[in-house]
Order: structure tokens, then sequence, then C-alpha cells
């Protein structure tokens, strides 16, 4: 299929607009498809995205309209977050974790980043955080005198040590 902006190079993005209730079909080379996204991110705006889909959680903010929150940092409102669509600082993420959890959620499907990575390292990444998370589940059971658990974990976090132990030496 022809990309239908140059008509020259194999189209190999496909998108589909519906505006005004009206649905339209582009098929686009990558080099269309880098340019009509340019264009898009001018008119609207990564911070006009980010406001709107802080707006959809508007309602869900424990029924309040306006939050009036400020960072201690660099002195920002929750509100001009909204508006903007950005945040000022590295602590913004602290000062209004309550409100970007979901916001992070719904924009990434989840509330944790381990950023990019090739796809050979992935799977060491996700262990240490098993490892993690399982050491943080064996200190509540022992805290919470749940003993049987705690031995439970325990040999779950030996299993996955040792696998680990064993992937390093080969």
């Amino acid at each position: 299929m022809v990309c239908d902006i140059c008509a020259v190079n194999q189209a190999t993005v496909h998108l589909t607009e519906i505006v005004d209730e009206q649905m339209t079909e582009l098929h686009l080379c990558e080099e269309c498809a880098k340019t009509k996204s340019m264009d898009m991110e001018q008119h609207f705006g990564l911070g006009d995205l980010l406001g709107g889909l802080s707006d959809l959680g508007k309602a869900q903010v424990e029924g309040r309209e306006n939050v009036k929150l400020k960072c201690s940092n660099c002195g920002i409102s929750y509100e001009d977050f909204r508006k903007m669509g950005r945040l000022g600082c590295g602590e913004c993420y602290n000062s209004f974790r309550k409100y970007l959890m979901p916001l992070l959620k719904r924009i990434h499907g989840s509330n944790k980043h381990y950023g990019k990575m090739p796809l050979m390292l992935t799977r060491p990444v996700e262990e240490k955080s098993e490892i993690a998370e399982l050491k943080a589940g064996l200190e509540k059971a022992i805290q919470d005198e749940e003993f049987e658990e705690a031995a439970r974990i325990r040999d779950m976090l030996k299993e996955l040590e040792k696998k680990e132990l064993k992937d390093i030496g080969e």
C-alpha cells in the first residue's frame, strides 16, 4: 500500500482519525507519519494532552473540584499542572503523588517506571523487583507474626537468589 500523502513510499503507519463523528483512515510512510506527528504536537501540544487527561481524573479526586496543593520546592500548584500539563520539578511528584498516581496509571497502564532497556536485560530487572517485593513481604509477615507465610516467602527468596547466582555464573 502506498502512502496517502507522498504517494511514493510504502505505507507502514496506519491511522484512523475521527473528527466530528467522521472516520478517516490514513496510510502513511514513516517520513510522512513523523511530519504528521510533529504537526499534531504543535497543534495540540503534549501539555494540552496531559492537562486534558488530568481533567478526566478531576471527578475522581475525592469529590473536590479544586485541589489547593502547591509543591514545596518550586511552588507550582496542582491547578497550574492541570492547565499546563507539566510539572515544575522532581519534587512535584511527591507533592502531588496522591493525584498523579491514578493519572500515571491511566496514561502508562502502570505507576511503576523501569525505563527502556534491551529485552535481554528485562528478566534480571524483573527478578530483582520480585526479590525486593518478596523481602518486603517477608518483613511484613515476620512483623505480623505470620511465621508459616514468612517461611514460604523465605523459601521463594532462596530459590530466586539461587537462580540469580546460577545465571551470573553462566
